[in-house]
């Protein structure tokens, strides 16, 4: 019989107790823990996040079948003339250059501003690989009294899966999974000082009743906003969003009449990597002024989210220009803000979440007119269906930040396998009550994870979705085998 325990696994699970009574405890952030903005001579602010990924794949090896689960930084390392792989060096000091960027400017008695996203995988493959300066750099930034006024980091989903297409219970896993590795690597402070969400891929679930776990868990696991891309929310008129850059309230209502909110904050236009390289949504930011919100003057913000390493103009003209921006900004009418900081000063300014104008997933209110929430899931199914039949462009398969990708057609080689697992994991695992503290437990909660990483889908076919399958069948089988 095999062996399917692995050497080393992350830290993932077995403090449910201990950091969900942490989070119940916290509180919002304050404006005395920011450093220095004044919010009552800004016209406008501009927030910028960098996103962070590699995913983890079993490429350890010759053998598809028993290779090693390594990082994908790993592997272009150690292939560095396959393809973009020379892009390796670049890519792994992008992963640690704003804990150097930070001190600095802030050595200039300057006010930068940042937000990161790295995905549990990426993390994970940090420490497989090592790599201890990227993760004391990304310390610094958490936990340094001064560097942690500017920097804010993001929650997210920690195997970086697509919510709309990934079970409920499932997503969970993942979201409770990234905070205890984050809380592994950084301590419980700095965990409970992260208060935005970012979804991977900016997948945004559509279909009522996942919507509506969706931001449910988020409230669940203390966050309190979470990044939404235009394109896949909608008024409740089924208008598009008339306004973009002040907070909303993504509103989602479940086929039993449920009801779970969360703030919204709103990254506009596509994913593009020179938007955020070129510092462009400073630039779009310098041509707003205050506006009138909820009865009183507020800045708007212009938020974007981008890959933080890949691309050209992310990896070399970047740097210049962030430290140009941050010069020229600091002290301006026009400041570079992190998203909780702004939203503590509106509060601060009296203004309450139930102000912010509710929106809702994008498709909703098409759906709404044919389904009455509160009538059921089946009343619902029937509706989806009744719908997609006379129109074929309607989906429920969520938005993200490409909406010409389908995460579900085209991939039922890899779903199948998928769906298997986590199946198994439910009914072998979840549903016999397994403690999260045994090693089988979170042996296969990492397979799990790891085989719903959104990259094995990206491309549609080929090495990827092998990588995919594999790890499904290595999950499969441990299950049957230790359960």
């Amino acid at each position: 019989m095999p062996n399917f325990f692995l050497d080393h696994l992350p830290n993932i699970c077995g403090r449910e107790e201990e950091i969900k009574e942490a989070i119940q405890k916290k509180e919002s952030i304050s404006l005395e823990e920011t450093t220095g903005i004044d919010f009552g001579r800004i016209k406008s602010g501009a927030s910028i996040a960098l996103h962070m990924h590699q995913p983890l794949i079993p490429a350890g090896g010759v053998d598809l079948q028993s290779a090693r689960i390594i990082s994908n930084l790993q592997y272009m390392f150690e292939h560095l003339g396959e393809g973009d792989n020379h892009n390796a060096p670049v890519f792994q000091w992008c992963y640690k250059r704003m804990g150097q960027f930070i001190p600095e400017l802030l050595a200039e008695s300057k006010k930068p501003r940042v937000m990161l996203d790295y995905s549990g995988t990426l993390l994970f493959g940090f420490e497989l690989m090592s790599s201890g300066d990227i993760l004391d750099s990304l310390n610094k930034l958490a936990n340094d009294p001064l560097c942690k006024q500017c920097v804010e980091f993001l929650g997210t989903a920690w195997g970086h899966p697509v919510a709309p297409s990934t079970p409920i219970q499932d997503f969970r896993l993942h979201v409770q999974a990234w905070q205890h590795h984050f809380a592994s690597l950084f301590g419980i402070e700095a965990l409970l000082r992260i208060r935005g969400f970012s979804p991977p891929e900016m997948a945004l679930p559509n279909h009522p009743d996942v919507a509506y776990h969706f931001v449910k868990t988020l409230r669940d696991c203390g966050y309190e906003w979470v990044l939404v891309q235009e394109h896949t929310v909608e008024q409740l008129d089924g208008k598009p969003l008339s306004f973009k850059h002040i907070p909303h309230r993504l509103v989602c209502v479940n086929s039993q009449g449920e009801k779970a909110e969360i703030i919204a904050i709103i990254k506009t236009q596509g994913s593009d990597t020179k938007l955020v390289g070129q510092m462009q949504p400073w630039y779009e930011a310098r041509g707003l002024n205050r506006m009138e919100c909820c009865g009183r003057s507020i800045p708007p913000l212009v938020t974007q989210i981008a890959d933080g390493e890949n691309g050209g103009v992310m990896m070399n003209e970047f740097p210049p220009k962030y430290f140009e921006v941050v010069r020229n900004c600091s002290d301006s009418p026009f400041p570079l803000l992190n998203v909780s900081e702004y939203l503590a000063y509106l509060k601060a300014a009296g203004i309450k979440e139930e102000d912010f104008p509710p929106i809702q997933p994008i498709f909703q209110h098409f759906l709404f007119q044919f389904f009455e929430p509160g009538t059921g899931d089946q009343k619902l199914a029937e509706a989806i269906e009744k719908i997609r039949k006379e129109n074929p462009q309607f989906s429920m398969e969520g938005g993200s930040w490409t909406n010409n990708i389908s995460w579900v057609r085209g991939y039922g080689e890899l779903l199948g396998p998928m769906a298997q697992l986590s199946r198994l994991f439910y009914e072998k695992v979840l549903e016999k009550g397994v403690s999260s503290l045994d090693p089988r437990y979170k042996q296969a909660l990492f397979y799990l994870l790891v085989s719903q990483t959104s990259c094995f889908r990206y491309w549609g076919s080929g090495l990827w979705t092998e990588y995919g399958k594999e790890i499904c069948r290595r999950g499969i089988e441990f299950i049957k085998q230790n359960f």
